[in-house]
């Protein structure tokens, strides 16, 4: 079978992005030990007991932005999105070397989405989720103010929201690589009549670069993609999609990112309700996340990765069954991945309400989880003996 020049280069990009970040990760793994850019389990919501190097986030970096070179040749968003990921990642890699402050990171991340902005990069509609009359499309279009917010928020909440999923080994790297490969394909598939080829080819770069950084994350982790990767990998997905037709495609193809990214946007936004519900800063971490309640079910960390991997696959396939109209297929598949992250969140414990599944914190000791379950009566001495 010939393959057509689209098909090669999606092919040519993920094979790129995978061989030079899979041999750029153990140059990241010396030089984290050169300069100390190291994990040290210092509080108990890291799941490492030893420490690890955090600077492969450069594997990720270097592969995809080479890889990327490709689609950069044909699209000049493209080129604007690579300058704004390399201040994403220096941002991060400054971060891990000199552990900034919050708010330091969060003006910087700002910075960086509103330059984005300012050079074209930026959400200026919607199309509407229903529309007035069989076979018509609504788009909403957005004022200047509102699509400078809509398109920084995006940007910021989407970095922030892969960061925070960034938690066991080969989570992020892993689920990255599916959301990416799946959002490539629904561009694949709508092909050149909506000009989304680039961002096809841009978004197998970046699933490349997370693939051949895979093997030295997935547990037991020789490196950890750092804040650096973290953030860097956000940015890309957040930025890809906003400069893709992506919400041409269908009437409601706007949401499709959002279905895609669905799991660390829902567990970023339950994050910041159990931390408000505490009365505690959202930038407080924490020890309820997705993960954390996997682990402490007892599922270890290669099974918790794999049932994260699953729910974002399934998310992914949703995001395409919209893009292709086909809702009704869709709205189950989703309430099948809102059943399983239901079924992770909610502790094993009777009589509970919504506030205390809210708050809900792994970290708690186990006679504290517990302090509400039914005890049977017990026994007498005789009967115990």
């Amino acid at each position: 079978m010939e393959l057509t020049f689209y098909l090669r280069r999606v092919i040519e990009a993920i094979l790129i992005g995978t061989v030079v970040s899979a041999l750029t990760t153990p140059l990241s793994i010396k030089l984290a030990f050169k300069f100390d850019i190291i994990d040290r389990p210092r509080d108990d919501r890291r799941v490492h007991n030893r420490p690890i190097p955090r600077f492969g986030g450069m594997g990720i970096f270097v592969g995809s932005m080479v890889a990327m070179i490709i689609p950069a040749t044909m699209n000049n968003n493209i080129r604007i999105a690579m300058m704004g990921g390399l201040l994403m990642y220096a941002l991060g890699v400054a971060d891990d070397i000199a552990d900034l402050r919050p708010a330091v990171k969060f003006a910087g991340q700002l910075a960086i989405a509103t330059l984005m902005y300012s050079m074209g990069i930026r959400i200026r509609f919607f199309n509407a989720l229903i529309a007035p009359a069989a076979g018509s499309k609504t788009v909403v279009f957005l004022g200047a103010g509102l699509a400078y917010v809509v398109t920084v928020l995006w940007i910021v909440g989407i970095t922030n929201a892969v960061n925070l999923m960034d938690g066991l080994d080969g989570l992020a790297a892993g689920s990255m690589a599916i959301m990416a490969l799946s959002l490539a394909y629904v561009a694949y598939i709508h092909g050149i009549r909506l000009g989304m080829m680039p961002v096809c080819i841009a978004l197998c770069a970046i699933a490349g670069g997370c693939i051949g950084f895979l093997p030295y994350n997935f547990s037991p982790a020789k490196t950890f993609m750092g804040d650096g990767g973290a953030l860097y990998l956000g940015y890309m997905i957040s930025v890809l999609s906003v400069i893709s037709p992506l919400k041409r495609a269908t009437m409601v193809g706007a949401i499709i990112p959002m279905l895609v990214l669905a799991v660390p946007i829902f567990d970023t936004a339950f994050a910041m309700l159990r931390r408000m519900a505490r009365q505690e800063s959202i930038m407080k971490a924490d020890k309820g996340h997705l993960h954390h309640h996997l682990m402490a079910a007892g599922f270890g960390q290669r099974r918790s990765v794999l049932i994260i991997y699953g729910i974002v696959g399934i998310m992914g396939v949703v995001a395409v069954l919209i893009s292709r109209a086909l809702y009704k297929d869709a709205f189950f598949l989703a309430l099948i991945a809102l059943l399983f992250l239901m079924i992770i969140i909610v502790p094993k414990q009777p009589k509970k309400d919504i506030m205390s599944i809210l708050t809900y914190d792994t970290a708690k000791a186990p006679e504290e989880l517990h302090e509400d379950a039914e005890v049977p009566p017990a026994e007498d001495d005789e009967e115990q003996e």
